[in-house]
């Protein structure tokens, strides 16, 4: 294969709604979003490959450009260390939903900008001008996939974007949402956060009556329901589709008339709703893309509410019967970012409570404390405050490095961690150290940390750890190893603290978790620290989703029969329970 610069891959697909008008004979969806442009019968595509500095990649077969250079000369020369990278959960995606504003395409790269932090390896943005979807997607970082030229191919003054984590190999361009899809009555874009326990099962169903897939992505599956439900009019197929799903999505549907936000009915990940002072709706997995954009926060999506927006103003729907929330506590440990209020919460007070807790019931003498950036600052601030001991910055972690690099020969110890992080030796030299993180997953990237404490001159290294020990895999969005992978789920924590080398360990207490949340406290789920599944998988037995939707994203299992119904809302009043 000839050599290829690569930097980012991006398509991009113009869609007439009026086109497919007469294909009332036709249930299934058409190919779609396919970077292939001699595929029969899909839409206008381009794949482009920007030159940057050639780069090879054939380590892992998870690495997303692999199968696009794989020049023998240069396989040894990059280096992936994915032990490193994988130590740390990964949340799947973010997604933002605009109506209203003329420049809405360039509002929704800014709040994707804000969101970055939930995916970091392909973006996508999707608008509706003049009865035409017009899409452009691409795996990279937003920046990466657009810039001016790009954002002036997308009008209109609706639009949907999309930001999520790895996939692998050459379908990683496929996969990277929103998805848009041709049908019988138009076309619909979706862009989805979360993930669909019973994917597998209705994949099968979906595939036996002729359905034909053309990612591995369980949003697909949303985009087939739609397609095949006998429903009226358009927003009851939405419904009639999510009556099918069971797990977690957050998403937001757009149209050539209306925009639709969909949580489900246990809201496991996070939704909000806020305004412009214009009149444009906004909707963003976090507050923090709302503040970019100078938009009000107003509230949550409701779980299991449909939120509708058109030219005759805002209508909700809502799915019967209520299930008690169970939002996802890791928004408050580690994903959201602190300047966002997520389920009615400050991710900021969260945080330093959360450090404050560990000072209280994990007490050590120390003479410094300071924190595993970025995720653990808050709460290494909160535990200094409370132990009265100095917070200093005694980490300092590079920002420029990618998940690809090249190592000398002569390998070096460690080498992926000391390229992301630096100890300051002024800082930690000869002291006792108190070092705050936001969990343990594997282990690997705590005791390589603990290593390079005391190899520059730490005469005590003490972890605290701002949530409890993780002992169950997540189903619900985020990237998780399996069971057995997790140490917490494998060793004591007096075993783990001698594997990483500690002079001490201590977790944030469970009960004092929920404790701290008092009367919110049984609105959250807490599987990762219980392995008790508010949504019981179909089958235990089966691998979780590793790195994004290619390698195993659902469960298997018989499809599970839901006989809740949906009841309709007045116009400009929120749900309530009925």
């Amino acid at each position: 294969m000839a050599s290829t610069n690569i930097s980012s891959l991006s398509s991009s697909s113009t869609i007439n709604l009026h086109q497919h008008q007469h294909l009332h004979k036709a249930p299934l969806l058409k190919p779609f979003q396919s970077p292939n442009l001699t595929t029969p019968n899909s839409f206008q595509s381009v794949s482009f490959f920007p030159t940057k500095n050639p780069i090879n990649i054939s380590c892992k077969n998870r690495n997303p450009i692999s199968d696009f250079a794989s020049d023998d000369h240069l396989t040894h020369s990059v280096q992936i260390y994915d032990d490193d990278v994988d130590d740390k959960l990964r949340e799947e995606c973010g997604v933002v939903g605009i109506y209203g504003d003329p420049e809405a395409s360039r509002l929704c790269y800014l709040a994707l900008h804000a969101l970055q932090h939930r995916g970091q390896e392909g973006a996508g943005i999707v608008t509706v001008h003049e009865n035409i979807l017009k899409s452009i997607t691409g795996v990279g970082l937003v920046s990466e996939v657009f810039n001016e030229s790009k954002l002036n191919q997308l009008p209109g003054d609706s639009a949907i974007g999309h930001v999520r984590y790895s996939t692998a190999g050459s379908s990683m361009l496929k996969n990277v949402q929103p998805f848009v899809a041709g049908y019988r009555f138009g076309s619909v874009g979706v862009a989805h956060n979360g993930n669909l326990v019973n994917y597998r099962s209705l994949r099968a169903k979906l595939e036996e009556n002729g359905s034909i897939f053309n990612t591995s992505s369980d949003t697909e599956v949303v985009l087939h329901l739609i397609a095949i439900s006998k429903a009226r009019p358009f927003l009851l197929r939405i419904v009639n589709a999510c009556e099918q799903l069971e797990g977690a999505y957050s998403m937001v549907f757009v149209t050539e008339d209306k925009l639709v936000a969909v949580r489900d009915p246990h809201g496991f990940r996070p939704l909000v709703m806020g305004r412009r002072s214009n009149g444009a709706y906004v909707f963003a997995s976090e507050t923090c893309a709302l503040d970019l954009i100078e938009a009000t926060y107003e509230r949550e999506v409701n779980p299991g509410e449909v939120i509708v927006i058109d030219k005759d103003g805002i209508q909700t729907l809502c799915l019967m019967p209520h299930f008690e929330p169970k939002s996802c506590i890791f928004e408050h440990i580690y994903f959201s970012q602190p300047n966002s209020i997520v389920f009615g919460r400050s991710v900021y007070k969260s945080r330093k409570e959360f450090g404050e807790i560990l000072a209280t019931e994990a007490p050590v003498d120390c003479d410094v404390v300071i924190a595993v950036p970025d995720s653990g600052v808050v709460a290494a601030l909160g535990y200094a405050a409370k132990a009265g001991v100095p917070f200093e910055q005694g980490l300092i972690r590079s920002h420029y490095v990618g998940r690809t690099f090249i190592e000398p020969s002569q390998r070096i110890r460690d080498f992926g961690v000391k390229l992301k992080l630096a100890p300051v030796k002024a800082v930690i030299e000869g002291k006792r150290v108190v070092v705050v993180d936001d969990s343990i997953v594997r282990g690997t990237t705590s005791s390589k940390i603990v290593r390079l404490l005391k190899e520059a001159g730490a005469k005590e290294v003490h972890m605290r750890i701002a949530s409890p020990p993780m002992v169950a895999s997540c189903y619900y969005g985020v990237d998780t190893p399996s069971s057995e992978e997790l140490i917490s789920n494998r060793l004591s924590t007096e075993e783990i603290r001698k594997y990483i080398g500690s002079d001490s360990l201590a977790f944030l207490p469970f009960d004092s978790l929920k404790n701290l949340l008092k009367e919110d406290s049984s609105s959250f789920c807490y599987a990762c620290f219980t392995g008790k599944y508010p949504v019981e998988p179909p089958s235990m037995e089966v691998k979780v989703k590793k790195v994004g939707d290619f390698v195993d994203d659902g469960v298997s299992g018989t499809l599970k029969s839901i006989e809740e119904g949906w009841v309709q809302v007045p116009r400009d009043q929120t749900a309530t329970k009925v």
